[in-house]
C-alpha cells in the first residue's frame, strides 16, 4: 500500500518540478493575453449598441459574438503570426514542429494557422479565467479557517463548526490548486499534440521541399560530374605532358619548355574549376559561372593535342543551334571521351565524330585499342562510363560504348527538341 501511496504522491507532485508543466503554463496565459483586447472590444461594442438600439440583450449578444469570432480570425493571416506560433509551440509545449516553418503559402495552411491561434485563445483565456476566479477561492479555503476567513466563507455557507470542516475545507482548497496545474498542464500536452497538426507544413510544402532538396541534390551532382570531369582530364594532360617532358628533357629542351607551360595552364584551369565548385558545395548556391559549350571544343581538342596525341575532328552543322544544357553536356562527353583514351589507351589517334542535325545531336568518338600490356591508372577503375551515361540519361538520350574491329567507339545521341 506504500508503494501505491508513494507512486500517486509521484504523479502528483512530479507536474510541479517540471519545465514543461510551467512552458504550458506560460504558453496559456499568452493566449489569455491575446484574447483580452477582443472582451474589451466585445463588452464596448456591447455597451454601444444595446443603448443605440434598444434590442435584446440575447440578439444583441449572438450579433456581437459573431463579429468577435470573425475579427479574432484576422490577425491570424498575418503571416508573422504563424511563424511565432510555431516558435512558441517548439519553445513551450515542446511541439515537434519542424524549426523551418514559415509564412502560409497556401490557404489550406492560413486556415490551418487562423484555427490554432482562435484555439490558443480559448484555451488560454479559459484557463486565464478558471486561474484568475477559481484559485483565489481555492486559497481562501486552504488559508481561511487558521487565517480570519471566516465571513467570507461564511457568506459562502461554508461552516466551520467542529474539528472536521477545519480538515477537510483545507484539504478542497489544496485540491483544486492541485488539481487546476494538473488541469493546465493537461490541456498544454493536447495543445502540444495536436501543434503539427495545425502549424505543420501541408502536403503542397512538403511536396516543395522535396522538390527543393531534389534540385540540390542534382545540382551537387552535376557539380562533382563537372568537377571529376575537368580535374580528371586536367591531371592526365598534365602527367602526359610531364611524361613526355621527363623523356626528352636533354634533346628537345623546346617541347620541354612548352610542356611545362601547358602543365602551368592546365593546373591552374583545374584549380580554378576545384574552388569554384567547392566555392558552391560550401555556400550552396546556384551555379551562375559560365560552363564550357561546344563553342569551346576547339580550345579543349587544341589542349589535347599539345600533349603530342593525334585529334581528328570532324563536325558537320551548325552547332549555335544546339540548346545550352545539350552543348554543355556534350562538351563535358566529348572531354571525358579524351580522358578515358589518354588514359587507357595512351598516345594513339583518337577521332572525334559531331554532328547536328535536325532535332538530334550525334557524337561518335573512337581509338585504336592498344593491346600491349599497360599499367592502369590507378585501381578500381574510373567513373568515366557512367558519368557520360549519367549526362545522357538526363538529357533522354542514348549511347552505347564498346570494341568494335580493333577500335574502342563511343556513340551519344542526344535529342535537341527534349531539351
Amino acid at each position: 500500500m506504500s508503494a501505491v501511496a508513494t507512486r500517486w504522491t509521484h504523479r502528483m507532485v512530479r507536474p510541479f518540478l517540471t519545465r514543461a508543466t510551467y512552458g504550458r503554463w506560460v504558453f496559456l496565459l499568452l493566449g489569455g493575453v491575446f484574447l483580452v483586447p477582443y472582451v474589451a472590444l466585445y463588452a464596448m461594442l456591447f455597451r454601444l449598441l444595446t443603448a443605440e438600439l434598444h434590442g435584446s440583450d440575447r440578439s444583441v449578444g449572438a450579433v456581437l459574438s459573431v463579429i468577435a469570432v470573425a475579427i479574432s480570425w484576422m490577425p491570424a493571416f498575418i503571416p508573422g503570426v504563424r511563424v511565432l506560433e510555431a516558435a512558441a509551440a517548439r519553445a513551450l509545449l515542446d511541439a515537434d514542429v519542424p524549426p523551418e516553418v514559415g509564412a502560409p503559402t497556401s490557404w489550406s495552411a492560413r486556415w490551418r494557422a487562423a484555427a490554432w491561434f482562435v484555439l490558443h485563445m480559448v484555451a488560454g483565456g479559459l484557463l486565464t479565467l478558471l486561474l484568475l476566479v477559481v484559485l483565489p477561492f481555492a486559497v481562501l479555503f486552504l488559508v481561511g479557517p487558521y487565517g480570519g476567513g471566516d465571513p467570507m466563507l461564511d457568506a459562502l455557507g461554508v461552516r466551520l463548526d467542529g474539528v472536521f470542516p477545519l480538515v477537510w475545507v483545507p484539504l478542497a482548497g489544496l485540491v483544486v490548486i492541485v488539481g487546476t496545474f494538473h488541469l493546465g498542464g493537461a490541456v498544454g500536452a493536447w495543445l502540444g499534440r495536436c501543434a503539427p497538426a495545425f502549424l505543420g507544413p501541408s502536403a503542397a510544402e512538403r511536396l516543395a521541399e522535396l522538390a527543393e532538396q531534389a534540385d540540390q541534390l542534382a545540382e551537387r551532382n552535376r557539380l562533382a560530374r563537372e568537377l571529376h570531369d575537368s580535374v580528371g582530364h586536367a591531371l592526365t594532360i598534365t602527367t602526359l605532358q610531364a611524361s613526355a617532358a621527363h623523356r626528352l628533357l636533354e634533346t628537345d629542351r623546346e617541347f620541354v619548355r612548352d610542356a611545362l607551360l601547358a602543365i602551368e595552364e592546365t593546373g591552374r584551369s583545374a584549380l580554378e574549376d576545384l574552388d569554384h565548385v567547392l566555392g558552391l558545395l560550401r555556400d550552396g548556391a546556384a551555379s551562375t559561372k559560365p560552363q564550357p559549350t561546344l563553342a569551346d571544343l576547339d580550345r579543349l581538342l587544341a589542349k589535347t593535342r599539345s600533349t603530342g596525341v593525334t585529334v581528328d575532328a570532324r563536325m558537320t552543322g551548325d552547332v549555335r543551334r544546339v540548346p545550352l544544357v545539350v552543348s554543355r553536356e556534350a562538351y563535358r562527353i566529348v572531354q571525358e571521351g579524351l580522358t578515358n583514351a589518354l588514359r587507357h589507351a595512351g598516345k594513339v589517334p583518337v577521332t572525334v565524330r559531331l554532328a547536328v542535325d535536325v532535332d538530334e545531336l550525334e557524337l561518335e568518338m573512337s581509338n585504336p585499342i592498344d593491346t600491349a600490356p599497360r599499367k592502369r591508372a590507378r585501381d578500381g577503375g574510373g567513373r568515366g562510363l557512367k558519368g557520360i551515361n549519367e549526362r545522357v540519361a538526363i538529357l533522354r538520350g542514348a549511347a552505347s560504348a564498346g570494341p568494335e574491329d580493333g577500335r574502342w567507339r563511343v556513340v551519344v545521341r542526344l535529342p535537341l527538341r527534349a531539351a
